[in-house]
């Protein structure tokens, strides 16, 4: 079975966050969700993600700790909404688009990817996806190059999780921003997960399953393209058409 189980998320000793989540890539997680709540703006925000050991004979328990500069500052009141978050649940309590955009511009590229090369990406996505293959229960969050060359896959019980595992390692790793990369996830797409793809900078976003109006809406808004319902023959395009070279909201081959 998939494993779900707390993670309490700290900044400077301060608890930000609970989750629900699949234990692994802990530290991952713990960035990526600071860094798409805007907590941090680049790795150069955190000096380390302390994994903290609270359980009898040094056993390593269900906390991170991310130490920050001491001159970051950071607004503890604007994320009391976080401090459970299930999940299924990414960014609960957004209301509205506009304290998104407040904070991050609009993606301005002018890149253009192949059609042919996103309609490849469901089959790289299941090849990859080791652990749903055992417990047929995880979600996964793949991000590819501009190419189709697969940079990084995670997987957890909670789709936005596996996101920020995703956008986590990509930061520890200094590859970000993301650019003209490609994001795939395994089930439909949220405003949740939109959103945190914006905050890494990535371009476009592809899901297997429908997005939200929100969703499509937030790419809209964001400069991004959105495809759902991907598949290897058919593909819907909801936002940034013409970043595939084309002009209709749906395309078959």
């Amino acid at each position: 079975m998939a494993v779900e189980e707390p993670l309490e998320i700290r900044a400077n000793g301060r608890s930000v966050a609970v989750t629900m989540r699949t234990p692994g890539h802990d530290r991952e997680l713990a960035a990526g969700f600071l860094l798409t709540e805007n907590v941090i703006r680049n790795a150069d925000d955190l000096l380390d993600l302390l994994i903290c050991r609270t359980l009898p004979e040094g056993a390593t328990g269900n906390v991170v700790d991310a130490r920050m500069r001491p001159e970051l500052t950071v607004d503890f009141a604007r994320l009391t909404r976080h401090v459970f978050s299930a999940s299924s649940c990414g960014v609960c309590g957004k209301a509205t688009l506009d304290s998104v955009f407040q904070t991050m511009a609009p993606i301005d590229s002018e890149a253009i990817l192949d059609p042919r090369m996103i309609a490849g990406l469901p089959d790289k996505l299941r090849a990859a996806q080791a652990g749903f293959r055992v417990t047929g229960g995880l979600h996964a969050a793949a991000v590819f190059s501009r190419d189709g060359r697969l940079r990084v896959l995670r997987e957890d019980v909670g789709r936005h999780n596996a996101l920020d595992k995703a956008i986590g390692h990509l930061l520890l790793a200094g590859d970000l921003p993301a650019g003209d990369a490609v994001l795939l996830v395994s089930g439909r797409v949220s405003f949740e997960l939109v959103q945190k793809a914006l905050a890494a900078r990535v371009t476009l976003i592809a899901g297997i399953g429908a997005p939200s109006s929100l969703a499509v809406e937030f790419a809209r808004r964001g400069g991004q393209t959105l495809v759902g319902f991907l598949r290897t023959d058919r593909m819907n395009v909801y936002a940034g058409a013409e970043r595939l070279g084309l002009a209709s909201a749906e395309v078959g081959s």
